[in-house]
């Protein structure tokens, strides 16, 4: 794994998780850059990511969306991914994705998450992603059935959609701009592991419900990226 400028930049939003950053950082495709988004992490994840070889990009706002942003905003490569840094999601199943925005065949490429044994998806987090993909299908016409991390793009069409949340509805925010844009976004089947430590968003109910809440607002904005009338844009 190199630090100079490549041709794939991997964002790592990171916030403790100084116990998996081995096993993803191992994991990320020889030549590719990770960018590991320390988003105030107090475990020494930022010194775990430096020994490992990744680049550290500190944003001390919380929120998954600051730390993702963050993240695009630091590369420089072409074609831009992101994963969470949990260990939940092999970095190296991005190649295919990465061939398919560079193939032309699409735009925006998602991982569909299929847990691999129980207990890895927590029932409320996955009747929550569940609702939202059936709101996404209403909003944009989309057929997904998951709004998961692992994703590729590129890079200056990213920056251009404008994408505002700093929270949970980042990466919603991101398909619902991409859609309206007219982007071929497609989806493809990813094996979801046991994360390594406690889940800092879906873990419990309350974090499933902010999440949701964040992404439901998302889903007000009318087309062009503005909030619909009525709702609250805070």
């Amino acid at each position: 794994m190199t630090t100079t400028s490549s041709d794939v930049d991997v964002v790592l939003p990171c916030l403790n998780e100084a116990e998996a950053l081995p096993w993803v950082l191992e994991r990320i495709p020889p030549g590719w850059r990770a960018l590991v988004v320390d988003n105030g992490s107090t475990d020494g994840s930022d010194r775990v990511a430096r020994a490992f070889g990744a680049t550290v990009v500190h944003e001390p706002r919380r929120g998954f969306g600051a730390a993702c942003h963050a993240g695009l905003t630091a590369a420089t490569a072409d074609v831009v991914c992101f994963c969470d840094c949990d260990a939940s999601l092999d970095p190296s199943l991005l190649v295919p994705f990465v061939r398919e925005v560079r193939d032309g065949e699409a735009d925006l490429v998602l991982g569909r998450r299929r847990p691999q044994g129980r207990g890895t998806w927590p029932a409320h987090a996955r009747a929550g992603n569940l609702a939202l993909a059936r709101m996404l299908r209403r909003r944009t016409g989309l057929r997904l059935h998951d709004l998961g991390p692992l994703r590729a793009a590129r890079r200056e069409p990213l920056l251009a959609l404008g994408l505002t949340d700093r929270r949970s509805g980042y990466p919603l925010q991101m398909v619902v701009r991409a859609a309206d844009a007219g982007w071929r976004i497609a989806e493809h089947d990813v094996p979801y592991l046991p994360r390594t430590g406690a889940s800092k968003v879906t873990g419990t109910w309350r974090g499933t419900w902010q999440a949701v809440r964040d992404m439901s607002r998302v889903l007000g904005e009318a087309p062009g990226g503005t909030p619909a009338v009525g709702r609250d844009a805070r």
